[in-house]
């Protein structure tokens, strides 16, 4: 048997007919990649700082949130890769509500559970499409452009809003929201000597 690597290499150089079966290849492996790279770190990060369990506890959550941060980017990237190449294939071009189908179907089928890493990933994607479609409609005059600065207004009213519900509606934010919250504003109220006012948060255990 002959070598493969040169036989793959030609295949990757000219891929002709099997381009769009190579591209969902990619397109998971980059899912994986991408997925672990922004979920580990964070997931360190806040898991030793709000935590309080062991450490192979610790380790265990962090390995699981990123394996599924992981595994659902990838496995969105193969079901919208592969819905979009099998509709050009049957309408032979690319039509705009191809994208929006193909990305419905993966988001309900990848995202659709209700779990901290989905729910985490869709309320950021909501923040930037409500963005991207504010400019959208600026850009093709829906809406006529803002004749003051908007930005300044939107951060007074995130704010606003986000800490009146910390403070009285506290249990309807989301869990790592809510932890980061606590330490800023909740946490700060506390402290019993110079250790725990500006070394610790908390006194640290025995």
């Amino acid at each position: 048997m002959g070598d493969p690597i040169p036989v793959i290499n030609y295949l990757l150089a000219h891929p002709g007919k099997f381009k769009p079966l190579l591209e969902i290849i990619k397109g998971a492996r980059n899912g994986v990649v991408y997925g672990t790279k922004i979920r580990a770190p964070h997931a360190f990060v806040m898991t030793f700082l709000f935590r309080e369990c062991s450490f192979r506890e610790k380790v265990r959550f962090i390995l699981r949130a990123t394996y599924l941060h992981a595994k659902n980017l990838a496995s969105m990237v193969f079901i919208y890769k592969s819905l979009t190449a099998l509709l050009f294939w049957k309408t032979q071009e690319r039509k705009q509500w191809h994208v929006f189908l193909s990305a419905f179907v993966g988001g309900y089928i990848v995202f659709g559970e209700n779990n901290p890493i989905n729910n985490q990933i869709v309320l950021y994607l909501f923040s930037r499409i409500l963005f991207g479609l504010a400019k959208t409609a600026v850009k093709r005059g829906v809406i006529p452009r803002p004749k003051v600065k908007v930005f300044p207004w939107l951060a007074a009213l995130v704010w606003g809003v986000v800490l009146w519900l910390f403070e009285y509606e506290r249990d309807t934010l989301q869990d790592s929201l809510r932890a980061s919250m606590t330490y800023l504003y909740d946490d700060s109220n506390t402290w019993h000597n110079l250790t725990d006012f500006l070394l610790y948060n908390r006194m640290p255990r025995n």
